[in-house]
């Protein structure tokens, strides 16, 4: 019986998640309300309730899941060997094409832009931690520039990749990621 329970517990909200995420494609969540979000999923609001407190909530709990699977996946990885830079990216990489639906939305117009702080915060802490074990004479402000450059280019490359429907193979957007983080522009001229 509590396998069932958890089954439905858990079907609920997939499908509250899932609906949210639908709205969310076309306006802000400031804009939704309880109401459309449960017909849309076709769920009482007390059941609604007895899982999150409100629209807000659910959104909070739909970035955990993915924040946490990010920083599950960072944690795998030495940055400071170029083929477990390239393996990490190309790992995100297809992360993010199996989320590719959720995360246009999340980091699209109607996303929270707290959501991509979140994103890049989570990222700078491990290739910082990573960085700061083998670092050389790289000061503090140095090494706190030079992870919010390759982070931030990094995710501005991915939603223009995923917001111009992900043309290039998750393999393209490894190797163009890679070579602007570990040569920069120079590598191009």
């Amino acid at each position: 019986m509590e396998g069932k329970l958890d089954r439905r517990k858990k079907y609920t909200r997939m499908v509250l998640k899932e609906s949210l995420l639908e709205l969310l494609n076309d306006k802000p969540i400031s804009s939704i309300t309880i109401k459309e979000l449960c017909a849309l999923a076709d769920i009482n609001r007390s059941t609604f309730y007895s899982h999150y407190t409100d629209q807000y909530d659910l959104l909070n709990k739909i970035e955990d899941e993915i924040i946490q699977e990010l920083d599950q996946t960072l944690l795998q990885y030495d940055y400071k060997k170029e083929k477990e830079m390239l393996a990490m990216t190309k790992y995100l990489l297809d992360y993010v094409v199996s989320r590719s639906e959720h995360l246009r939305i999340l980091f699209g117009d109607h996303g929270s832009k707290g959501f991509q702080h979140r994103v890049m915060e989570s990222a700078q802490a491990h290739i910082r931690s990573n960085l700061e074990q083998g670092r050389q004479q790289i000061g503090e402000n140095h090494l706190n520039y030079i992870t919010l450059f390759v982070i931030s280019g990094s995710i501005h490359i991915i939603e223009k990749w995923l917001s111009s429907g992900m043309q290039e193979s998750a393999e393209e957007m490894t190797k163009i990621i890679t070579e602007i983080s570990n040569h920069g522009m120079l590598h191009y001229t």
